[in-house]
């Protein structure tokens, strides 16, 4: 019996641009600032804008998710108790499927305790909130190979890239070439076979 193939194997869900929502309990402000993210580099020049914008809030909790295997994230509470800022911010990334993001919920504090099930649901609800008014959007996942070739292959290697939407990333063009591609993994098969059925072509994995 064949094994059954998840559209995961092929797919991630992501945000390509910023979203923001805001989310008010007992006088407290929770604004919501939703990210898509490409690095932990990425991660801190937005946290940093984002506290100098806000310079004057009382918390500024986050959780990231980056990557398709799951395990690169963080979360921070930022002064709330523990588990009830960072970790609720990051259960609606999960429960939403996202990947690649962030969320910075920026808290102004109006005067009144809310208790930790009340910050839980605040971050929970401003963190919903974001992802809510954003839209989510399906990115294939690729892999990445290079092409080594003669400037005369050019036009045959170009073709099957633009017809299996690969990406080049990289390119060196001489006598002979070098490129670097991102091919789409439901059509990794179709397209690794074009590339060696050319003459010459070599492709490595990178």
């Amino acid at each position: 019996m064949p094994e059954t193939i998840s559209r995961k194997d092929f797919y991630f869900n992501t945000v390509t641009q910023n979203g923001t929502a805001t989310y008010t309990d007992r006088g407290s402000k929770f604004i919501a600032y939703l990210y898509p993210l490409k690095d932990v580099a990425d991660f801190k020049q937005k946290l940093a804008a984002l506290k100098k914008e806000h310079a004057k809030a009382t918390h500024h909790c986050f959780a990231y998710r980056l990557g398709l295997e799951g395990t690169v994230f963080r979360v921070s509470d930022d002064g709330e108790p523990a588990g009830t800022a960072g970790r609720p911010i990051l259960a609606q990334i999960d429960s939403h499927q996202l990947t690649n993001v962030l969320i910075v919920v920026v808290r102004y504090f109006g005067g009144s305790l809310l208790g930790v099930p009340g910050l839980i649901n605040a971050y929970k609800a401003a963190a919903t909130f974001a992802i809510q008014v954003t839209p989510t959007v399906q990115q294939s996942i690729t892999d990445r190979f290079q092409l080594q070739f003669d400037y005369t292959q050019m036009n045959e290697v170009m073709r099957i890239v633009k017809q299996f939407d690969c990406f080049v990333e990289k390119q060196e063009v001489q006598l002979f070439c070098a490129m670097e591609v991102a091919i789409p993994r439901i059509r990794l098969q179709e397209v690794l076979t074009g590339f060696r059925n050319l003459r010459d072509v070599r492709v490595v994995e990178n």
